[in-house]
């Protein structure tokens, strides 16, 4: 099955490419690598705000990252040319879980986004990974992720 069919399969439409929010990039490729800047949590088209362990549950905010990683595939397609089976691996994940300070549970929220890409991208979606927890995200968003992929020439 195509990466296509995977993502219609699951009922998903990447959005398009995003107009950054400050002074940096969407992204940057250099040789076969590209860098997907922080993308955050989005629901209804604003920041998906909340605090894990204070004002959300982990499945809160393991649908938050599932929300990101949608975005983040968006992303990954208009460097990737438009097409996403130019994408040879996922090769890391990096998360920011905003969460209080006895809140332990970073790495499940970020499965929301390792997950999905997996079911999406197959062996190629499997990456190292990263989550942390912090004490602000910008505009109070939940979680931030950004990722780094392999494209194909």
């Amino acid at each position: 099955m195509t990466i296509a069919a995977r993502l219609q399969a699951l009922g998903i439409e990447l959005p398009p490419l995003a107009i950054p929010a400050a002074a940096y990039l969407p992204f940057v490729q250099t040789g076969s690598l590209v860098f997907i800047s922080g993308h955050i949590a989005r629901k209804d088209g604003k920041p998906w705000v909340g605090q894990l362990g204070l004002t959300m549950t982990t499945e809160e905010g393991k649908a938050a990252a599932r929300a990101i990683a949608i975005d983040l595939m968006g992303t990954l397609q208009a460097a990737a040319g438009g097409d996403l089976a130019r994408v040879r691996r996922i090769v890391k994940v990096m998360s920011l879980v905003n969460s209080t300070p006895t809140f332990t549970e970073q790495h499940l929220v970020t499965n929301g986004c390792s997950e999905l890409l997996g079911e999406v991208f197959g062996d190629a979606g499997k990456h190292a990974r990263s989550a942390f927890g912090v004490a602000q995200i910008p505009m109070g968003a939940c979680v931030e992720i950004e990722l780094i992929a392999e494209l194909a020439a």
